[in-house]
């Protein structure tokens, strides 16, 4: 992998600095992403939307084993420019805790949404209907093609959780997770909401570690 520059780091909510997001924008062409990268670019040609955020150059890239599918990018992502754990925003602070928590190195896993453009305005984001779903699929699958190490597929939050059908229809061969969305509504409103995240990503650990019991 191409050395990461000292000046990135890798702490929450750090590409709320402009700085962050351009010296990660100098990864995109390393060789774990260049091919993602071309992939995001003709995801924006193709279907003419121009908010489709990068993959974070600090993932795992092209040699990911986990595929961490949400439903689509917010706001915070479309400005920083990635689909990352270190926008500035709750949901991703959340999901970078909890990660580090699971002991999961995020250099075996990637991120990305089922529909991967912002479907918002005005600075929100609307919930994604099923035509959204439909056209986020055809990229979702060749996501998938591209992930020759894919072994895991996480499907985070409801919305994701619709493509587990399609997924298995053309990849039997992954393990298919289901885990709640890390976002604050959530995670607040009860405290065991926590730990159903946590169960979840540890099961992710287990399967990518080979430690997973099989009753």
């Amino acid at each position: 992998m191409m050395g990461v520059p000292a000046e990135v780091i890798d702490v929450p909510k750090c590409l709320g600095d402009r700085g962050q997001c351009d010296a990660r924008l100098a990864l995109l062409r390393s060789p774990l992403m260049g091919e993602l990268t071309a992939f995001v670019e003709l995801v924006r040609i193709e279907s003419g939307e121009p908010d489709v955020p990068y993959f974070d150059p600090l993932d795992g890239g092209i040699e990911a084993e986990c595929l961490f599918l949400l439903e689509a990018p917010g706001p915070k992502a479309v400005l920083s420019g990635f689909v990352s754990r270190n926008n500035p925003d709750e949901t991703a602070k959340n999901w970078f805790e909890l990660n580090l928590e699971a002991g999961i190195d995020r250099r075996r896993t990637i991120m990305w949404n089922i529909v991967p453009w912002y479907i918002g305005r005005d600075g929100g984001i609307r919930p994604a209907t099923t035509a959204d779903l439909e056209l986020g699929l055809p990229y979702l699958h060749r996501l998938v093609s591209l992930l020759s190490a894919l072994r895991v597929v996480a499907l985070v939050g409801k919305k994701a959780g619709r493509a587990r059908t399609s997924i298995q229809a053309w990849a039997s061969r992954l393990t298919i997770i289901e885990l709640p969305h890390p976002s604050p509504v959530f995670l607040n409103r009860r405290p065991h909401h926590r730990d159903l995240v946590r169960q979840g990503l540890q099961h992710v650990r287990e399967v990518l570690d080979g430690t997973e019991v099989v009753a």
